[in-house]
């Protein structure tokens, strides 16, 4: 099964799964995630993946490590303060598996770099903060034909889904949100607050949709919005459908190439 010893005992919980097993290990192993942030949402994602074994994990993150991050953001610590996201998260990263690999990309995510960068890759996890964002990775997955596991946060809540919208009949973001929210209608987790112990939640829950693509096993929140309510404790799942008027996966779409939004806030940080 190509793996060392050392290996087999650490996944040893996962191996006796039936649902995994061996088998289940080796597509782990051999398979690419790639990160959008190492904030709050891609820390505790991040730390799973790699704790499962997923063999290679990409992460784009442009941002320095600020001491207002560390109340969430647990890929860093306070030796970090300063460091590049990217630079803290692969050394956090391998010293919890030193068998995986961990690609880094410290630059802004954009419409010309994003299809480049995302192309080898077999799940795209978004941990982003702002909606430009959200809405560039919805279209270049979509372009590709990736599945994107999509999240958010705001003060107590949470939203969780999984994009297939290249898929017949699965919906995309769009169908969702058809068009980014005016700029000036949307806080910063600075204006707003968060709380710190949310992303752990949301991060894992985005892992756990993401381990699931990979392992081919359970049911995808794909058509499915989970909404979180930390403050009461509480998940509700919204149905959604595909949008047969959504302009990039509908039957006549307008939008055939990719869009850059403007960032509504430089001080929006998950």
């Amino acid at each position: 099964m190509d793996f060392t010893e050392d290996e087999i005992e650490r996944y040893s919980r996962h191996i006796i799964l039936k649902e995994v097993g061996g088998e289940g290990q080796k597509r782990l192993k051999d398979a690419a995630v790639f990160m959008v942030g190492a904030g709050g949402l891609g820390s505790p994602a991040a730390l799973y993946l790699a704790a499962a074994g997923v063999g290679t994990l990409g992460i784009v993150d442009l941002d320095v490590v600020d001491l207002s991050n560390l109340q969430r953001q647990i890929l860093h610590t306070t030796p970090d303060v300063g460091r590049p996201k990217v630079d803290s998260a692969r050394e956090t990263l391998l010293a919890i598996n030193p068998h995986i690999q961990v690609k880094t990309y410290s630059e802004r995510i954009t419409s010309a770099n994003v299809l480049d960068i995302i192309r080898d890759y077999d799940v795209v996890m978004d941990g982003s903060d702002n909606f430009p964002t959200r809405f560039l990775m919805n279209d270049a997955c979509f372009m590709l034909k990736k599945p994107l596991v999509s999240g958010s946060m705001f003060r107590f809540d949470g939203q969780v889904t999984v994009l297939r919208g290249h898929q017949k009949d699965e919906p995309c973001y769009r169908c969702l949100y058809p068009e980014p929210p005016p700029a000036d209608l949307v806080p910063s987790c600075q204006e707003a607050g968060i709380l710190g112990v949310l992303a752990g939640t949301v991060g894992v829950l985005q892992a756990t949709e993401t381990l699931k693509l990979i392992l081919g096993i359970g049911t995808p929140l794909v058509g499915q919005l989970l909404v979180y309510n930390a403050q009461e404790m509480r998940f509700l799942k919204v149905k959604y459908r595909k949008n047969p008027n959504c302009l990039l996966c509908g039957p006549d779409p307008k939008i055939t190439e990719l869009l850059d939004y403007e960032v509504s806030c430089t001080l929006q940080r998950h």
